[in-house]
């Protein structure tokens, strides 16, 4: 009877079988988001605005740092000004010149030489506005991929994994003999001290299928998640 009853749980937790799991607090579509129990949901609450706390930090950080960069570029912007507008007027100046009779080519020759590297001047001006820019960018990604990785990699995974065993939990205590199932994974991950507060030989009481050792049992499984029985 314990074989077959196990087997069921199994059985319903297959791909494509529907599980009865009615969504309750801190549930969103099935999907356990949040623990019921309070202290386990306080420190989930806590955690989670601390992560929002520290990517909106992050990125404010990165933009203040991208802008602060950003002003290395007024000297270029200058550059860039004065040489363009130098080579205008140059580039001006050579053009009326050269319509002077007989040496306006001579006299305009020294006026294009100017200008051009007026023109010089204006695109150092713009590489150096570039060079910033790119600079900038660089510093302000290379900022992020810390704090940003830790919580990709470091909070997001356990985020996700204590939700996708909640919600299995979850399903299990509503699923045919789900609760056997609770019951075992109490017995093979809850320490010795709190197996033997529910009976002195539990792995046996479970064997013969005593409700009440196999309730407690489910119970601590889902005590250990932060959910309540019968959500």
């Amino acid at each position: 009877m314990r074989q077959l009853r196990l087997g069921l749980s199994v059985a319903a937790l297959r791909p494509g079988a529907v599980v009865p799991a009615a969504p309750g607090r801190g549930t969103l579509s099935g999907v356990k988001i949040y623990a019921d129990r309070f202290p386990t949901l306080l420190r989930q609450l806590l955690t989670d605005l601390l992560v929002v706390v520290w990517v909106y930090a992050a990125i404010r950080f990165a933009l203040w740092l991208h802008d602060l960069i950003e002003k290395l570029a007024v000297p270029g912007q200058k550059l860039e000004g004065a040489g363009g507008g130098l080579a205008d007027n140059l580039a001006d100046a050579g053009g009326k010149v050269g319509r002077v009779p007989l040496v306006g080519d001579e006299l305009t020759a020294p006026f294009t030489k100017a200008a051009e590297a007026a023109r010089a001047v204006a695109e150092a001006g713009r590489d150096q506005q570039e060079l910033v820019g790119q600079l900038a960018l660089g510093l302000s990604i290379a900022v992020l991929v810390f704090p940003l990785g830790l919580v990709l990699f470091g909070w997001l995974p356990l985020r996700v994994r204590w939700m996708r065993r909640a919600g299995v939990a979850q399903a299990l205590a509503t699923a045919p003999a789900g609760r056997d199932l609770l019951a075992l994974r109490a017995l093979a991950g809850q320490p010795l001290g709190r197996l033997a507060r529910i009976a002195p030989d539990a792995a046996e009481a479970w064997r013969r299928g005593d409700d009440a050792t196999v309730d407690a049992l489910a119970a601590l499984e889902l005590r250990r998640l932060g959910l309540r029985a019968g959500r």
